[in-house]
């Protein structure tokens, strides 16, 4: 009787055992994460101006390849956590504490999105955007000297993840389309973008007008541009209004203007003057040894063209 009791339990492991034993959820591969989000990165590129190779690189990293339980079961792809502000759903993972507070999404876009809003929202970022969006080097150590992580290799670990699996080329994919705008010369009109705007050369620069009810992104829609491009080609910040009339480059400014001087008319700050002759806002600051955000007294000559040691009078 004991034997055949025994050889009832073992016969019971034996069916049990393919229970116990299915093998869990499969992981995906790095090369299938990349597959599968690079366009959600390339989306937030043309939207935001963060680097698409950064993004995917950082979502590597913060979500072992997609595989994370906070990547799984709450969407968020780069651990951001629920801080005072955020009012959708939430998901609590022991982290540093236990039972911390991370933030959950409808879809894995949702949080590459919020990740593009919170380096695009903090000030001690900014400095970053001044950076081409083609330096992924100069954007890793940046992040790194920011303080966005704490490991010391932080940013040679996302430069790795970029040069191993060509993460680079997808920031390729921000450039300026530049085969409906043909060169000429001057002010005179030069072919449109996919609406009736006029557009000029100003500086070698071609630039279009603000017309009434326009926006930055219906602009940049017309010429098949990205809102990141407007903004930074023209010094604007996201809570910018823009004005009827206004200049607005559709090309980087110059780092110096035809004109060689100009005198500073009531009412008119740096960056007026800066869209007034195409010349880089930063670089007209330097060239007249002007802390950044500074504005110039009414009769003072700037120099457009040559760094001067000392104000012109």
């Amino acid at each position: 009787m004991n034997i055949r009791k025994t050889i009832l339990f073992l016969f019971t492991i034996v069916l049990c055992v393919p229970v116990f034993s299915q093998p869990a959820e499969r992981r995906i591969s790095r090369d299938e994460y990349i597959d599968k989000f690079k366009d959600d990165a390339i989306m937030e590129m043309h939207q935001s101006g963060v680097p698409a190779s950064i993004t995917l690189a950082q979502g590597i990293l913060e979500s072992g390849d997609g595989n994370s339980p906070l990547a799984v079961y709450a969407n968020n792809h780069f651990g951001i956590k629920c801080h005072t502000t955020w009012k959708g759903e939430t998901f609590l993972l022991d982290d540093d504490e236990k039972n911390e507070c991370f933030r959950k999404y409808p879809s894995v876009y949702d949080s590459y999105k919020d990740h593009s809003d919170f380096l695009t929202s903090r000030s001690r970022y900014a400095f970053l955007f001044e950076l081409k969006i083609t330096d992924y080097k100069g954007w890793a150590k940046g992040l790194k000297e920011a303080g966005y992580a704490t490991h010391p290799k932080y940013a040679e670990l996302l430069i790795d993840l970029i040069e191993k699996h060509e993460l680079y080329q997808y920031d390729l994919h921000a450039k300026v389309e530049k085969k409906q705008l043909v060169k000429k010369k001057s002010t005179v009109s030069l072919a449109q973008g996919n609406s009736s705007r006029v557009v000029k050369l100003r500086n070698n620069i071609k630039y279009t007008f603000v017309s009434e009810g326009d926006d930055v992104a219906s602009i940049a829609s017309d010429f098949d541009m990205n809102v990141w491009q407007i903004n930074k080609y023209n010094d604007l910040d996201k809570s910018d209004k823009l004005i009827v009339g206004e200049i607005i480059y559709l090309q980087p400014k110059r780092n110096k203007a035809v004109e060689d001087f100009h005198t500073v008319k009531s009412g008119e700050t740096m960056r007026k003057i800066s869209q007034l002759y195409g010349i880089k806002l930063r670089k007209l600051y330097k060239k007249n040894n002007m802390i950044i955000g500074s504005q110039p007294q009414t009769g003072v000559k700037l120099s457009l063209r040559k760094k001067i040691n000392n104000s012109i009078e």
